[in-house]
């Protein structure tokens, strides 16, 4: 009965507001995407590694198909897509397009009261015809979006290890309930968190955003926040699979990760299987290359590392690449079409109307089937009912 609730208020928001067949009124055609790299992931490959779970969010999946079923194309592309939220004179544009969420950063926030956040988030809630993911980095120490804003919070939130420091796991367990508290407050339903990589060595690019303790420490921190979060009815992130390691910034460009398969084995994949366990709804894929996995494409690209989230580790949620403007992957032709083509069910990109143009186009040469673009909607949605629920 409950789901069936959800789906019909759902239904109500997607036929009843505007006509969904519209398409964005915008003059730029879609731009020829090239095509992927044929040895990896060859236009019409759709069939995607691992196997179709009864997992997360499965209480949702009969309705959700129905709503599946009554979308676009166009529909299905946009709710791909966790896009920056943009500027004023583009969210319009950006909300004709049906993006799947926005996800905030710190200029959406800075000098703005609390009220003054809501309504925005109210609009663009209001403005969608399937509720919106608002997404936000709110991890604590170097990455803080919201609590850098003294209308939100009386300081900014504390880094894991320095938490840890303060009041071991019961520190990190009251800071995540707090913090989830306010972004739910704001109509934030999505922290892009915990990092759930493992570092001990404070050389590495990531440690001062990693708890900064072993494997094992690391996997009871990610438990911990996951679960804190739940509570609070925030979703979780896990990042940035399969494990950042040593690697320089991706943001600036390209990292190679020349660690063998064995140290992910025995490292690396610990705290992303206690995140699993504990019921994280989505894990975000990083662009480093992993040469023991995948020495030709970055991991958000590549299909080997996706088949093994699905496969090896059963992850059954929402896998969503890193930002696609990044350095390491901005110069790869097309990386909206090779990401789904590896079988990310989510994109965080800079520039929605790009991105969107180029995956619509790809679907509708046939590069990407219909099929493919499905399996992630439906996720997608069946996501969104659980979170709403």
């Amino acid at each position: 009965m409950k789901s069936l609730i959800l789906y019909s208020l759902l239904f109500l928001m997607l036929f009843g507001c505007t006509n969904v067949s519209q398409t964005p009124d915008n003059n730029i055609p879609p731009e020829e995407v090239a095509s992927p790299d044929e040895e990896n992931n060859e236009p019409g490959d759709d069939v995607l590694p691992g196997k179709e779970d009864k997992g997360l969010f499965y209480e949702f999946e009969e309705d959700s198909l129905t709503l599946l079923k009554n979308m676009t194309t166009e529909e299905k592309v946009g709710q791909m897509f966790l896009a920056r939220c943009p500027e004023d004179e583009k969210l319009s544009l950006y909300l004709s397009m049906r993006p799947g969420g926005f996800i905030l950063f710190g200029r959406d926030f800075y000098g703005k009261t609390k009220e003054e956040i809501i309504k925005s988030i109210n609009y663009y809630q209001e403005n969608s015809n399937i509720p919106m993911i608002i997404g936000v980095d709110e991890e604590g120490g170097a990455v803080v979006r919201v609590s850098s804003n003294p209308n939100l919070a009386s300081e900014p939130y504390k880094s894991p290890q320095e938490l840890f420091s303060l009041g071991g796991y019961e520190e990190i367990k009251r800071d995540t309930e707090e913090k989830s508290k306010l972004l739910k407050s704001l109509g934030i339903n999505l922290n892009l968190n915990p990092v759930a990589d493992v570092s001990t060595d404070p050389e590495d690019f990531i440690f001062d955003r990693s708890f900064g303790k072993s494997a094992e420490e690391t996997a009871l921190y990610v438990k911990t926040v996951v679960e804190a979060a739940q509570e609070n009815k925030i979703s979780s992130t896990l990042k940035h699979f399969p494990g950042y390691g040593n690697n320089t910034d991706t943001h600036t460009g390209s990292a190679y990760d020349k660690r063998p398969y064995e140290e992910f084995l025995s490292s690396d994949f610990i705290p992303f299987n206690a995140g699993i366990e504990a019921g994280a709804e989505s894990i975000l894929i990083s662009h480093n290359i992993v040469e023991s996995i995948d020495g030709k494409q970055p991991a958000s690209l590549s299909r080997k590392v996706i088949d093994i989230l699905r496969n090896d580790l059963e992850f059954t949620g929402i896998i969503m690449t890193d930002d696609l403007s990044m350095g390491a992957v901005s110069e790869t032709a097309s990386p909206e079409v090779r990401a789904v083509l590896a079988g990310c069910d989510m994109l965080i990109v800079s520039d929605l109307e790009t991105s969107y143009n180029e995956l619509l186009s790809a679907v509708s040469r046939g590069d990407i089937s219909e099929d493919r673009i499905d399996e992630s909607v439906l996720r997608i949605i069946k996501w969104k009912c659980y979170f709403s629920s």
